[in-house]
């Protein structure tokens, strides 16, 4: 183990990663981001995919301005869907800018010891940190629904853990949920010549309108200003004012992350949503078997009556759910020293659990800021707190140094 402590080791380089990295680095600390920038976009996403957020919500965040999505791809207009791989290759182009000198690697344990913690990677290395930022993205809360839990890998996945649905081509893999992430792995099953059907618990599926780049007077007033979660007065409090969420009664916060924006496919994939796909709304899951080289699922209406679905391969698009114990990079000392309410650790104003010194980003934090922390638009605000709040704490005698000139420009990197 190294004798000297850094300031911050950053646990992730998604987007909250790269973000809170950006603003630390450009204060002068001494940090450390561990993983490789925007793997789990790009890995954990099949081709084809595109973002659902619109190009003006979907940029990290920098600690000035020029370093936007549409700075890097000026002329993306609104409603104009964002192709995965634009979207991987930007955020790898504001680490190189923004936070250079990320570390590949896995994190296996954060534990307390020397200035505040010690943070093990898998080859061995131990790293001295004053403070850590766990922005370890939604990955490791992958949801898969209790009736089909148990079942093994080779029948049972979670729509995360594909790059590559080619696999499926000629099967009949069913696929659960009703959401953007649902219908648009039907849709991409459909295109390599799967046979997707689709299980949705809500009784019909929903799709966002097209949005409007220019919307009349009247409107604007009536339906509320555009925000980085959609359109309307509540909803732009929730997208650009989450440290009021904060102050709000737990009930309503955890209320607003269920409930605000849900399940919906995008208006650009209603089109592609054919008859290629098959879809069975209003059914719940209630048990699955094995069932010869493939999975029988037993479903049941708002009626009572049951249906057997077979399929060759079932594919959850059921979200992500915040539990703290699932992260086993936390030490037990550590994840038992951590309040939870619910599985999600509480945050003090500034993203900091009741761990002094150890921070969480991104899904994990949507308990306590609500549901914009779901989405890449919250990044800013998330590494703007933390990172006032790591200097605002800073031993005395360390004094972080600018990076001279602060973070380049748009056109540094451009190619």
């Amino acid at each position: 183990m190294s004798d000297s402590a850094i300031d911050v080791v950053i646990v992730g380089a998604g987007p909250y990663g790269l973000s809170t990295a950006a603003h630390l680095q450009n204060i002068g600390l001494d940090v450390r981001v561990i993983g490789t920038p925007m793997q789990f976009w790009d890995v954990g996403m099949p081709p084809g995919m595109y973002l659902k957020s619109e190009p003006f919500a979907s940029s990290l965040g920098a600690p000035q301005p020029g370093m936007g999505f549409t700075d890097r791809n000026p002329g993306w207009r609104l409603g104009q869907p964002i192709p995965l791989e634009t979207f991987v290759a930007y955020g790898r182009w504001f680490a190189s800018v923004c936070a250079p000198g990320t570390t590949p690697g896995e994190v296996v344990n954060i534990e307390r010891g020397g200035p505040g913690f010690v943070v093990t990677l898998a080859d061995g290395e131990e790293i001295p940190a004053r403070a850590v930022v766990v922005a370890v993205g939604v990955g490791p809360f992958a949801h898969v629904p209790d009736a089909i839990a148990g079942m093994p890998s080779w029948l049972v996945s979670h729509a995360s853990h594909h790059s590559d649905l080619g696999l499926f081509r000629d099967k009949d893999v069913a696929v659960v949920g009703s959401g953007q992430s649902a219908l648009e792995t039907a849709v991409l099953l459909a295109d390599i010549g799967a046979r997707p059907h689709v299980l949705a618990r809500r009784v019909r599926l929903d799709w966002n309108p097209r949005p409007s780049e220019h919307r009349p007077l009247l409107e604007r007033a009536r339906g509320g200003p555009r925000s980085g979660l959609g359109t309307g007065y509540r909803t732009w409090l929730w997208a650009e004012r989450p440290g009021l969420v904060r102050h709000l009664p737990e009930s309503t916060r955890q209320r607003l992350v269920r409930e605000t924006l849900p399940p919906a496919g995008a208006w650009w994939l209603r089109d592609r949503c054919d008859e290629r796909v098959r879809i069975t709304t209003g059914v719940h899951l209630q048990k699955a078997i094995e069932s010869g080289d493939g999975i029988a699922v037993t479903t049941t209406d708002r009626h009572g009556r049951r249906d057997v679905v077979e399929a060759e391969h079932v594919i959850a698009a059921t979200g992500y759910v915040p539990d703290l114990a699932r992260l086993t990079l936390l030490s037990s000392d550590v994840r038992a020293r951590v309040s939870t309410r619910l599985g999600s650790p509480v945050l003090s104003r500034d993203f900091e659990s009741s761990m002094p010194g150890l921070y969480f980003a991104g899904l994990a934090a949507a308990a306590t800021f609500g549901p914009v922390m779901r989405f890449v638009h919250g990044s800013a605000f998330a590494a703007r707190r933390i990172s006032g709040h790591i200097i605002r704490t800073a031993p005395r005698g360390r004094t972080p140094l600018r990076r001279p000139g602060g973070v380049p420009g748009p056109d540094a990197l451009r190619t």
